[in-house]
């Protein structure tokens, strides 16, 4: 593989290099008036509803499962490198991060959310939730040494305005899980969750200057990003809850195939799987029914039980960010 390129140019083209996510969560101290937990399981708010967390670290409140959590991930590494995909990780939270972050919380748990890859460029993004905001300075020594060893475009949207209130709307918010790249047409969910139209409009005039053609897409409140709601698994082949979108499926994708899952398999991650490639697809064992109909239309399909990492709130495609698919 080339070293020296960055390239993402559609959600299925073959992966060869991607940031794979670490595994930390630090339980906040005060309440982030931004996360109101709607797009969570009820098995999951239940699961974090315990008491004397504030401020503690996940694996001292939960060492079975951080446990468990590690070994998905290291499961997803496996089977990513056994399909030749060059996987980076981003460095551990310091010392210093985990005690300033303790006031609303902070992670180290999903990548494609504080940056995203589109064509050669690479974008810092803008995140609504507190303890997140911080998430992309593990992950940033990855980002400036593949920039600055490449031709890549490397970018950050503006700072969120915070001048009438630490919980102003205005934003711009753009995060990676609302992104989803076909070609020259990019797709940006809004769900008043995470990305929202000023971080839209942002991503629309940067990207005119390479032709883009960038769709907003309405999404219901309980969904946080697009990519619990669409998963492009190959051209002309999708996996969607048609339930989730206000307007309804976006015209450029209307007459595709369509692998439909339940309203209610959407907090469950259900579509928040990962193409390889178009003609492999990783997926939880937990959702069999969608499993069948991929191998029906000739895909493979690679399980790994990330019942873990679908608790935060996250699965496959969360949990990578590509810097190579082309």
């Amino acid at each position: 593989m080339e070293n020296n390129i960055i390239e993402v140019i559609s959600e299925f083209a073959p992966l060869k290099k991607v940031v794979l996510a670490q595994s930390e969560f630090i339980f906040p101290e005060k309440e982030d008036g931004n996360n109101d937990g709607t797009f969570l399981s009820e098995e999951s708010l239940d699961l974090y509803d315990v008491a004397d967390t504030a401020g503690k670290d996940y694996k001292d409140v939960f060492p079975e499962r951080q446990n468990e959590w590690e070994k998905e991930r290291e499961n997803l590494k496996k089977i990513l490198e056994k399909h030749g995909v060059e996987v980076l990780l981003p460095r551990l939270l310091t010392e210093h991060e985990r005690e300033v972050g303790k006031e609303y919380g902070c992670c180290n748990f999903f990548v494609r959310d504080p940056f995203f890859t589109i064509g050669s460029s690479i974008i810092e993004g803008s995140l609504r939730f507190f303890h997140r905001r911080n998430e992309i300075l593990p992950i940033r020594d990855i980002l400036t040494s593949e920039a600055y060893n490449t031709e890549a475009f490397y970018v950050s949207i503006p700072k969120p305005d915070i001048s009438e209130s630490l919980h102003s709307e205005a934003g711009p918010f753009l995060e990676g899980g609302d992104i989803l790249v076909l070609n020259k047409t990019i797709f940006v969910g809004n769900s008043g969750q995470a990305s929202n139209h000023n971080g839209y409009l942002w991503l629309k005039s940067y990207l005119s200057h390479w032709g883009y053609d960038v769709i907003e897409v309405p999404l219901r409140k309980e969904v946080l990003h697009l990519d619990c709601a669409l998963s492009l698994v190959r051209d002309g082949l999708m996996i969607v809850c048609e339930e989730a979108f206000i307007n309804g499926i976006p015209q450029q994708l209307k007459n595709w195939d369509k692998i439909r899952v339940p309203f209610d398999d959407v907090a469950y991650l259900a579509i928040n799987g990962l193409p390889i490639n178009d003609s492999v697809y990783i997926l939880d064992p937990q959702f069999e029914y969608i499993a069948k109909q991929l191998e029906e239309r000739g895909v493979t399909v690679e399980r790994i039980d990330f019942k873990i990492s679908r608790s935060f709130g996250g699965s496959f495609r969360c949990s990578t960010q590509p810097l190579v698919r082309a």
